[in-house]
C-alpha cells in the first residue's frame, strides 16, 4: 500500500510501512477534518470547498497561500488525525495502542477523590504519532511556510487534548455517589472545531526571525506568537469573486439568508452584487410519533419556500465548473488513504427558508 501512495516523504513512508493499521485512522482523520472545516465555515464566503478537478482535499490554491484560512486547514486536519487515532486506540482497533495506561489509581477533582477506571482516550499516543507523521514534510523543508504549518499543526493537536472531559460513574446505595470511577474522554469533534474557529477569528499575523529560527508577531517583532494561536503570513482575500491564484471560488450562486445581518446574509455573502430569488417545493418528514415498541412513524409534509442565491459578478460566467459551494466535497473518495495523501499533511452556505406558503400532509411512512 505504502509504495502506491504518492508524495509521501521518507519519514512518512517509513511510518506507513511500520504501522499500516494506523494509516486508515489517518485517512479517517483527514476526512473528519474536511467535514468539520466545511461545517464551521458553511455560512462564510470562504467555506472550505475546492475546485473540481483539484486533486487535493482542501484545494492547493487555498493551502499554498499563507492565509488564516490555510492556518485553520492545517490545524483542523492535524486535530482530525489525533482524534481518529485516539478513537481507534480506545476501540481496540490498533495493535500498538489501547486506552491511556497512565490513568491508574486514585485521582482528584473539585468534587473530591475518585478511582481511575473505564477507558481513557489515549490522546498522548495519538498526539505523538500525529506529530511524527503530519509534521514530517514541514521538518524536511524548514522554510517560512513550513514554520507556519508546524505551528498550526501543533495548535490543532493541542486543541484535542484541551477539549477533553472527565466522565464518571457513581457507585453507592440508592444512587449515592460515595464512590466514583472516572475516565478522560474526548469531546465531540465539533467542539474541537468550535474551539479552533474561535482561534481563527483572533489569528496572529507573523513574520520570520532574521536568522530563520522561528516566528515573531508582525506587530511586535520581539514577541513570539502564543502556542494556542493560529498564525499566518498573508492577509486573506475577500473571496467575493473567483480567483484561482488566491483560492477564491467567489460567492456567485451561493445560498444566502435574506433576513440575516450576519456573514450568511445576502448583503455580506453576495458582496453587494444582489441576489436572485427562486420558489421551490420542499418535502420534509414531520409530525413524527414514537410507537411502542420500537418504531417511529412520520408524515411527509410539503411546503413552498423562497431560496435566495448570490448573483455572479460581471466578470464571471453564470455557469462555472466548481462544486455547489454550500455542499461538502464528494465523500466517497475521502475515506481512503489515497485521498488523504493529497491533504496538507503529506509532502509535495445554508438555504434561506422564507415564510411557508402552503403545507400539506401527503401520507405516512415508517422509518
Amino acid at each position: 500500500m505504502c509504495d502506491n501512495v504518492p508524495r509521501l516523504v521518507g519519514k512518512q513512508r517509513q511510518l506507513c510501512q511500520k504501522f499500516p493499521d494506523i494509516m486508515r485512522s489517518i485517512g479517517e482523520g483527514a476526512t473528519e477534518g474536511v467535514r468539520e472545516c466545511q461545517h464551521q465555515f458553511r455560512n462564510n464566503r470562504w467555506n472550505c470547498t475546492t475546485y473540481q478537478g483539484d486533486s487535493s482535499v482542501f484545494g492547493k490554491s487555498v493551502v499554498k497561500k499563507a492565509s488564516r484560512e490555510a492556518a485553520f486547514v492545517y490545524a483542523i486536519s492535524s486535530a482530525g488525525v489525533v482524534y481518529a487515532i485516539a478513537r481507534s486506540c480506545s476501540k481496540g482497533e490498533l495493535l500498538d495502542c489501547a486506552c491511556d495506561p497512565s490513568k491508574k489509581g486514585e485521582g482528584r477533582d473539585d468534587q473530591g477523590t475518585f478511582d481511575w477506571g473505564g477507558c481513557s482516550d489515549n490522546t498522548k499516543f495519538a498526539t505523538d504519532f500525529a506529530r511524527r507523521f503530519v509534521d514530517a514534510p514541514e521538518k524536511a523543508e524548514r522554510d517560512p511556510r513550513a514554520l507556519m504549518n508546524l505551528h498550526n499543526n501543533a495548535v490543532g493537536r493541542r486543541a484535542v487534548r484541551r477539549k477533553m472531559k472527565l466522565e464518571c460513574k457513581c457507585h453507592g446505595v440508592s444512587g449515592a455517589c460515595n464512590i466514583r470511577t472516572c475516565w478522560k474522554a474526548m469531546e465531540d469533534f465539533e467542539q474541537v472545531g468550535n474551539y479552533l474557529k474561535k482561534t481563527f477569528g483572533s489569528a496572529t499575523e507573523v513574520m520570520m526571525k532574521s536568522d530563520g529560527s522561528g516566528l515573531l508577531v508582525a506587530s511586535q517583532k520581539r514577541r513570539k506568537p502564543s502556542k494556542g494561536s493560529l498564525v499566518f503570513f498573508e492577509r486573506s482575500p475577500d473571496y467575493c469573486t473567483m480567483n484561482p491564484e488566491t483560492g477564491s471560488l467567489g460567492t456567485g450562486g451561493r445560498f444566502c439568508n435574506r433576513t440575516s445581518t450576519g456573514a450568511d446574509g445576502c448583503d455580506i455573502m453576495c458582496c453587494g452584487r444582489g441576489y436572485n430569488t427562486m420558489r421551490v417545493r420542499q418535502t420534509t418528514q414531520c409530525e413524527c410519533k414514537f410507537h411502542w415498541c420500537c418504531s417511529v412513524e412520520c408524515q411527509e409534509c410539503s411546503e413552498v419556500i423562497d431560496i435566495h442565491t448570490c448573483k455572479h459578478s460581471t466578470a464571471e460566467p453564470d455557469e462555472v465548473d466548481v462544486p455547489r459551494p454550500d455542499e461538502p466535497l464528494i465523500e466517497e473518495d475521502l475515506g481512503n488513504f489515497q485521498m488523504m495523501t493529497n491533504s496538507p499533511m503529506v509532502g509535495g452556505g445554508t438555504r434561506s427558508e422564507g415564510p411557508s406558503r402552503r403545507k400539506r400532509r401527503t401520507g405516512g411512512r415508517k422509518i
